[in-house]
């Protein structure tokens, strides 16, 4: 497995931050939070919850370049997806028609899907009956269609799959795409995730489970991992798409090379529907393989993007996990921070955007802040780079990513040396 190298060539990112993956960056470093009021959804002003980081000012248009018309009949994650894609094949500089698409595959996926298309679709079948039903709801609502439209897009060929692990999708759809081409099934992998949930029915879901901060008048501090006064997870939207090729592949044709992916980590908790193991056992098991993966010690990871979603049960058992995993280390020079505090929870978007400030990071040496950290939780003893990122050598980051269900997974990227 550890024969082929697997390098990042190109990132594209839609983000409540930006409408890209430069723009996303430049946010996460001067500490600037994208979470607001709701804007342009009725009837979730009588809701307890009414804030959200939403993707502002998208024209999906110009990136349905085949199809236009798929437009205005596809879930708003799909169109997110498409445009992350396209942005990241650019950045990538990859010229689909000089590639054997026999050998380029897509693995994009989300944690919900087409709720949207769903609901607007219940809605019509209860009011006006099955036939005003859209033959187009099937195809758009299911969570592989992402996926699947990018292969019709450019006409790849290569392995197409869509996975769904609630928050960890995106780590789990770049770690397996890796997978597949250390087995050389692949020469490049355009895989992430895109989430679109910013809708009633998600809103008035993960508020009922008392997931959801409340905090309406202050919006821009509502997200606080770490904090001992977070109330909760902002829900957030947008897709994060990497590139990702060969070594050998990316030389060939003069690739910029961003860093390179080194480690995957994956592992079940197996003991409740929504809550992490009280002792982060389960997580930790993950970022221990993804580092035994890489043939990593704890003492050379030097950034840790951290689930960090601002609930209190989260925040301390993942930091119990990074203390089981790190030893003496978590406290004695690792630097960890969690970039939910300025985006929300980008739910199965969430670890393709992170990956980005991960390889940013190790390309900039430079670790993004936590913001909204007024009074830090003394179980959470970390160095979480409080209110303020900072300069720092980052040879390599990891990102972790954790799921309802108990659903783990963890990424490792490394400065990319020839």
């Amino acid at each position: 497995m550890k024969a082929r190298r697997i390098v990042i060539t190109g990132i594209g990112a839609l983000s409540p931050l930006g409408n890209s993956a430069e723009e996303t960056w430049k946010g996460m470093k001067a500490g600037r939070c994208g979470i607001q009021r709701i804007e342009g959804l009725e009837g979730v002003e009588t809701f307890p919850v009414q804030i959200a980081g939403q993707v502002r000012g998208f024209d999906p248009v110009p990136y349905f370049r085949k199809d236009p018309k798929a437009v205005r009949r596809c879930d708003r994650f799909e169109q997110l997806a498409m445009a992350a894609t396209v942005m990241a094949i650019e950045d990538a500089g990859l010229d689909p028609e000089k590639e054997n698409k026999e050998r380029v595959g897509v693995m994009i996926g989300s944690g919900i899907g087409g709720l949207g298309i769903h609901g607007s679709n219940c809605e019509i079948l209860i009011k006006s009956g099955m036939r005003r039903v859209s033959p187009f709801c099937i195809p758009y609502m299911i969570t592989n269609m992402a996926s699947g439209m990018v292969s019709i897009e450019f006409g790849f060929g290569g392995p197409n799959m869509s996975i769904s692990t609630a928050c960890a999708t995106s780590n789990h759809s770049i770690g397996e795409a890796w997978r597949i081409m250390k087995f050389g099934d692949a020469d490049v992998m355009i895989c992430g995730g895109a989430e679109a949930s910013i809708l009633p029915i998600g809103i008035a879901g993960f508020a009922n489970m008392k997931a959801l901060s409340t905090r309406n008048d202050d919006p821009a501090t509502a997200s606080r991992p770490y904090d001992i006064d977070r109330d909760g997870f902002v829900m957030g939207e947008g897709a994060g798409v990497v590139v990702l090729e060969t070594l050998e592949h990316a030389q060939a044709r003069g690739a910029r090379i961003l860093a390179e992916l080194v480690g995957y980590g994956l592992s079940a908790d197996g003991y409740h529907l929504t809550s992490p193991m009280p002792d982060g056992e389960g997580a930790s098991r993950c970022m221990q393989m993804a580092m035994d993966h890489a043939g990593l010690k704890a003492e050379d990871i030097d950034y840790v993007n951290t689930h960090g979603t601002s609930t209190h049960l989260g925040d301390i058992c993942e930091v119990k996990a990074i203390k089981r995993t790190f030893g003496s280390y978590a406290q004695n020079g690792l630097l960890v921070s969690s970039t939910k505090s300025m985006t929300g929870h980008l739910l199965g978007a969430a670890g393709g955007i992170e990956l980005l400030a991960c390889v940013m990071a190790v390309r900039e040496n430079y670790v993004p802040p936590t913001i909204n950290v007024f009074h830090q939780d003394p179980e959470c003893d970390l160095d979480v780079c409080a209110n303020q990122g900072r300069s720092h050598d980052v040879r390599v980051a990891l990102s972790n990513s954790f799921g309802f269900g108990g659903h783990n997974a963890s990424l490792i990227v490394q400065r990319f040396e020839a």
